[in-house]
């Protein structure tokens, strides 16, 4: 069993960017990132695709992981890692496409769906929103930390996402998760380097390797 590809997630989001994403994540990666999601679902297909190989591009130089949200051809097409599915079924679909090597992640909002998670096969959960978050105010109150050693117990590596700082990382792996996944602290942050600069650093007081696939 290979470890995850690192602690930290950084997800992109070009709607809370004011810079190219491509800038973005060469800086976060520059900082020590190594683990990239490429979400903006809502691009045009063309235009995510191009985003996606230039995002390669950057990580493969890197050292490190791509992940494609919810799109394991695109995945496929670009050589990326993984893909982060939306739900168990399609994460299952999704091994099936892009065989055991394959990095498959599944975005939990509950215990129900991290257990679905595992039985689909996956590697790894999101689970969100563990703090109050403006970048996904859709998906009901805060979990709390309190939320992620249950999920943790049921088997699969479990990554912390939503309103994740410097200041709540190192409770979240204290709580049970795997590692964190950050969007805005990065995407909006003035300088992104630094935002991951802090984020790594909060982190480092974690034990041990990166927790391993099941």
């Amino acid at each position: 069993m290979r470890p995850l590809p690192a602690r930290l997630l950084v997800v992109s989001d070009r709607h809370g960017s004011d810079r190219p994403l491509v800038a973005r994540v060469a800086a976060a990666l520059a900082a020590g990132a190594r683990w990239i999601w490429l979400r903006d679902r809502d691009l045009p297909e063309a235009e995510r695709a191009a985003l996606a190989g230039e995002f390669a591009r950057l990580v493969g130089e890197a050292g490190g992981t791509l992940t494609i949200g919810r799109d394991a051809g695109l995945a496929a097409r670009v050589g990326a890692g993984g893909v982060q599915a939306g739900d168990a079924a399609a994460a299952a679909a999704a091994r099936a496409r892009l065989g055991p090597g394959a990095l498959v992640g599944v975005s939990a909002h509950s215990l129900a769906e991290v257990r679905a998670a595992r039985e689909a096969g996956a590697d790894y959960v999101t689970l969100s929103p563990i703090f109050a978050t403006a970048s996904k105010p859709g998906y009901g109150p805060a979990l709390g930390p309190a939320a992620l050693a249950p999920a943790a117990e049921l088997g699969l590596p479990v990554v912390a996402l939503g309103g994740i700082t410097p200041e709540t990382a190192a409770s979240c792996l204290e709580a049970g998760a795997a590692g964190i996944a950050v969007m805005g602290g990065v995407m909006r942050a003035r300088d992104p380097g630094a935002a991951v600069g802090a984020l790594l650093g909060a982190l480092a007081i974690g034990r041990g390797p990166a927790p391993t696939r099941r």
